[in-house]
């Protein structure tokens, strides 16, 4: 995918406040079903409930590479979302903390972009299920920014 195609697809699913087209650009977050609610500046990812996305049927929880996966997605998203650069970020560091399950329910992401310099971006991200103020994971990413 060229940088005018990905600066093209950001444009398109600002105006239009849909961002499925831009998930759609990622395989893997096609696959687990990541979902993009932009409200002004704050923007809010959904996991939504799938059994193919569970890691332990017994409890029933959902994997946590499903988890670890949404998180960094999510940051990939939330960086092309706000940058001006058109290009995909690469991942450079990914650090989790599992503070909590991840029940068989919807899971949201909420993302807060650092950007240092013009070469790297880093990413606080905290998923909850149930109420923000329990998260079920937080994590720290760190990407290359061209």
């Amino acid at each position: 995918m060229t940088k005018l195609d990905i600066k093209n697809t950001v444009k398109k699913v600002q105006d239009q406040n849909d961002y499925s087209d831009l998930v759609n650009l990622i395989p893997y977050a096609k696959t687990i079903g990541i979902e993009v609610q932009r409200f002004g500046d704050d923007v809010l990812f959904r996991l939504p409930r799938r059994k193919s996305n569970l890691g332990n049927p017994i409890l029933p929880a959902i994997h946590g590479g499903v988890i670890s996966g949404f998180m960094e997605h999510s940051a990939l998203l939330s960086l092309i979302m706000f940058m001006d650069t058109p290009v995909l970020p690469k991942i450079v560091d990914f650090s989790i903390d599992f503070l909590r399950a991840g029940h068989d329910k919807d899971t949201f992401v909420e993302c807060e972009v650092a950007r240092q310099g013009r070469r790297v971006a880093n990413v606080a991200i905290t998923a909850w299920q149930v109420k923000r103020a329990e998260p079920i994971a937080t994590a720290r990413a760190h990407f290359l920014l061209g």
